[in-house]
């Protein structure tokens, strides 16, 4: 009987079983388990504020290690410091020196040979420092591009090439009449490489925010993308010359000489369907590597920073860590190459910092720095800024250390053994599938979304591996892994229990004989069905009287008059008039306009929401003080989130308006709550809610 626990893969399945075996569980984990607090991301990877001089305004924008062990960073307000000892403890404090100023909002910057190269707006200079003093005495250009002049060309880079050269990614520019993102100018929206003499060619399209690139421990070149028009969510890319990774709006330029690129606007279909199945039939289109679930996992996805610390970071050498800028948080990587293209899984790793993480380096310690800003974008750490530094504390985290594909499954290694009899049974596994919209429109809902049958587990001797064979993986498609009931030896359970991987391949190698699992599974849905059969009527006999009961209460109360928190119509009780009209919109920087409003109690309002920013927005009216509350009960809807507008099943929503796309509005009606006092409209987009806020007034 014991045995037959291994081969439940259905909820329901696994109901009846389990009352029949729960005392035995249950005592079994405790003997197992000794009594301990959990773990947390604090235990393994210590965060440590570095303290910054009061007259330094050190938005950051590219950061990058000197050979001393001193941190080079570029600020968004045009400067560059120098930042000695900065791995310095205690009492004593790093040392800032201003390296150079006057450029025009640097977002990258690197060190080679000797030199510090930025990115600014519109070029990528060259500053030498001389004659020694540690101040840049030359400005040099390497080459400039246009600007139309448009506020969302931002400029990226440089990363140095194996071959000398250097590439820079463009930002394209942004429309609010249009609601999409727009290449103005030539190459925005492309990576370009260039010569040390100032040759520009370019080399790849399709991009749309490429805020974050860098090198995997192969050398190939990544870039992050950010979610809006043609990106239904944050994802990786693997960038080879003539790609064309997504974006539209790029191929404006793809006619000009020296384009790699032959690809024309018309040429990309504007459907909904998965991005991957529009590349099988579109050449030169290519799908992304890794996505990251919108909400879930970042909403603007930041830094790329390969770890090559040999182990001085914990046990994931030659992973990748990818930073948000909006979630304050970092996410961990783990590429595989199948079949000549990258796919793999992204799990969460480390949030709580102090502001939106834009950038991160190498210490020479092998510690982690990270720089961020907030200004303007806003993100979940409060700070405006912050540089901080994160430490492996030398203690071995339970984790899903990777998961690669098989080709009946995925084999998950984990970074410890786990109990082999725990990480045997189906029921503590849960696959789903799920993919978004490759459309012109901004962002995307999940879609497609459907449960993938686990027919069996094998464990490794050694209990590191878990071999889960998997039904209904679909090709192109996200997979959401969770391990839920998987311990330890010890009794540990995972620190993340949850990793999302991106199936473009699969993966090589014999498949395992299902007929065990198979069989043993049939006798224990037969078991099944007998104990689900002999209380079924029981129930449907509790539930009738439950039923008939509450008809009974409904009718002998006369229903109030009361609105839908949803009311897009104005009500026909209404005669055609609202006591009020407010017309509600957005301001940059995550913030409504107006940020208060006032209104009688019990009065009539029509709301008119103007979405005038360049990002998804809802607005939702909530009890007082329970704005952050309802924010993060939206983002625990996962993958659901998007397609119930972030709003969650509480009684502490009032009212709310659906999401809204860039440049949509949304009108709804509804009463004003007949209790005076201050209560507040929010965003409940993952990441907004900490910010976007504002207070509707109601006064007698």
């Amino acid at each position: 009987m014991k045995n037959l626990m291994k081969f439940n893969t259905k909820k329901g399945f696994a109901f009846a079983f389990a009352c029949l075996f729960i005392g035995q569980v249950e005592l079994k984990a405790q003997d197992k388990a000794p009594m301990m607090r959990p773990e947390t991301e604090d235990d393994f990877y210590k965060l440590i504020s570095l303290p910054v001089p009061e007259d330094v305004i050190l938005e950051v924008g590219g950061m990058a290690t000197m050979p001393d062990g001193s941190l080079a960073i570029c600020t968004r307000r045009g400067e560059v410091w120098i930042v000695s000892s900065p791995g310095i403890s205690g009492n004593e404090k790093p040392v800032y020196k201003k390296f150079a100023s006057g450029l025009h909002e640097p977002l990258g910057l690197a060190y080679h040979d000797g030199d510090i190269y930025v990115t600014q707006r519109s070029e990528l200079t060259k500053l030498s420092d001389t004659d020694g003093d540690g101040q840049a005495d030359e400005y040099k250009k390497i080459v400039s591009w246009p600007l139309s002049g448009n506020y969302h060309e931002y400029s990226y880079g440089p990363t140095f090439l194996p071959n000398g050269n250097m590439l820079v990614t463009l930002n394209v520019g942004w429309s609010n009449s249009l609601g999409h993102g727009v290449s103005l100018v030539p190459w925005r929206g492309w990576a370009m490489e260039i010569t040390p003499g100032g040759e520009m060619m370019p080399y790849a399209a399709g991009m749309r925010s490429p805020a974050g690139y860098g090198m995997n421990a192969a050398g190939d070149f990544f870039y992050t993308e950010n979610q809006g028009d043609w990106v239904g969510s944050g994802r990786i890319s693997h960038v080879e010359k003539g790609d064309f990774l997504g974006n539209a709006e790029s191929l404006e330029w793809s006619g000009l000489p020296g384009s790699p690129v032959t690809l024309r606007k018309e040429d990309i279909p504007n459907t909904g369907e998965p991005m991957y199945d529009v590349a099988q039939r579109v050449p030169g289109l290519k799908a992304p590597a890794i996505w990251l679930p919108h909400g879930i996992l970042g909403i603007s996805t930041s830094g790329f920073l390969n770890d090559n610390t040999a182990g001085g970071f914990g046990p994931f050498a030659n992973q990748v860590f990818v930073g948000d800028q909006g979630q304050s948080n970092i996410a961990r990587v783990d590429f595989e190459k199948i079949d000549g293209v990258y796919q793999g899984v992204v799990f969460p790793f480390r949030e709580g910092f102090s502001s939106g993480i834009l950038r991160m380096v190498w210490g020479n310690d092998a510690s982690m720095f990270v720089g961020m800003t907030s200004r303007g974008w806003s993100s979940t750490g409060k700070e405006l800024f912050s540089l901080q530094r994160l430490v492996w504390t030398g203690r071995m985290p339970f984790e899903m250390k990777t998961i690669k594909s098989k080709p009946d499954g995925f084999e998950i290694e984990f970074t410890e053994p786990v109990d082999k009899e725990l990480a045997a049974d189906p029921a503590n596994y849960q696959v789903t599938g799920f993919t978004y919209k490759y459309q012109a429109q901004y962002g995307s809902p999940v879609i497609n979304n459907e449960n993938c049958d686990i027919i069996g587990v094998v464990v490794s001797e050694d209990g590191m591996k878990a071999r889960l064979v998997v039904d209904n993986l679909r090709l192109g498609y996200i997979h959401e892994v969770k391990a839920e009931g998987v311990k330890s030896t010890q009794g540990k359970a995972l620190l993340h229990n949850v990793g999302y991987y991106t199936l473009n391949n699969f993966g090589a190698g014999e498949k395992i004989d299902t007929a065990p699992f198979l069989a043993a599974r049939h006798e224990h849905e037969m078991m099944m069905k007998a104990a689900a059969d002999s209380t079924a009527k029981a129930q449907a006999d509790a539930e009738a009287k439950a039923k008939a009961a509450k008809q009974q209460a409904a009718a002998s109360k006369p229903a109030a008059p009361k609105l839908a928190k949803y009311t897009p119509a104005m009500p026909a009780s209404w005669d055609g008039a609202a006591d009020i009209t407010i017309n509600m919109g957005t301001k940059p920087g995550l913030k409504f306009d107006p940020a208060q409003v006032q209104v009688k109690a019990g009065s009539k309002v029509k709301l008119v929401f103007q979405n005038v920013d360049d990002m998804l927005h809802n607005f939702v009216i909530v009890m007082p003080g329970t704005a952050i509350e309802v924010g993060e009960a939206a983002m625990k809807l996962g993958l659901e989130g998007q397609q119930k507008d972030y709003i969650p099943n509480t009684s502490k929503v009032l009212v709310h308006t659906k999401l809204l796309q860039p440049s949509e509005s949304n009108t709804i009606y509804f009463i004003a709550p007949t209790e005076p006092g201050e209560y507040t409209y929010v965003c409940t987009v993952p990441g907004h809610f900490y910010t976007m806020q504002g207070i509707l007034k109601v006064v007698k």
